[in-house]
């Protein structure tokens, strides 16, 4: 399998690259010039092609031939970064090919998750805070997402919990909805939410799927499991 990594420098996409390579797929990653040097450890293994992950013509050469892509959503600036991430990939990736975005629980596929306060207050007052400071823009990632929903392509938006360090405790468990009680721990280590991002790859029946993910060995998972 053939598979681009956009978003490969940053901690979740090292970790996606590592994944990949346990499973010895032919990867390309694309990161920011000013990162590739991040994917020191990966040469000779990886193609990386340097670029915004925005670039429409780099992501077109990234994502040639691929019968996969993991992209992270980052709602980086005020400009639409996200939004023009996705769309490029959306655009550009081979008819068929599996499509993973990265997100958070503030996204919702259907309005029916519902959110603790915490999260709410995220959103209504650290998102426009955000944006009035110019560093990032959630509405951004929203729209990304919304258009990610609407396309006819084997999409999956894999939204991440509050994320942790830490060696791996196995793929996350998940839900539909946030606000089901298997995801009230709301914590996952990043490198098991690459793990899910990857594994996504060749699951069909995450297709058109939103799954809310929470860490297998976190008490609320646990408790879930006791129960089945």
């Amino acid at each position: 399998m053939k598979v681009c990594i956009v978003g490969a420098s940053g901690k979740l996409g090292q970790h996606m690259v590592r994944h990949a390579l346990d499973r010895d797929y032919e990867m390309v990653g694309v990161c920011r010039e000013e990162s590739v040097a991040k994917l020191d450890a990966f040469k000779g293994l990886i193609t990386v092609l340097p670029g915004a992950t925005d670039d429409r013509d780099v992501i077109k050469r990234a994502v040639a031939g691929c019968d996969g892509v993991l992209v992270v959503l980052v709602p980086r600036g005020v400009h639409g970064y996200s939004t023009g991430t996705a769309q490029a990939v959306l655009d550009h990736a081979p008819r068929g090919a599996r499509l993973v975005f990265s997100c958070g629980w503030h996204i919702t596929l259907d309005g029916q998750d519902v959110y603790s306060w915490k999260i709410k207050a995220l959103v209504k007052i650290g998102g426009p805070l955000a944006r009035l400071a110019r560093f990032a823009d959630l509405d951004d990632q929203v729209e990304a997402c919304r258009r990610v929903f609407a396309s006819d392509t084997r999409w999956t938006v894999v939204r991440g919990s509050d994320l942790e360090e830490g060696e791996s405790q196995g793929l996350p468990v998940w839900s539909r909805h946030v606000g089901d009680p298997i995801l009230e721990s709301n914590i996952t280590r990043r490198v098991d939410f690459a793990l899910f991002m990857v594994e996504a790859l060749e699951n069909d029946e995450l297709v058109h799927e939103a799954p809310a993910i929470v860490g297998r060995q976190t008490p609320s998972a646990l408790a879930h499991a006791a129960t089945d």
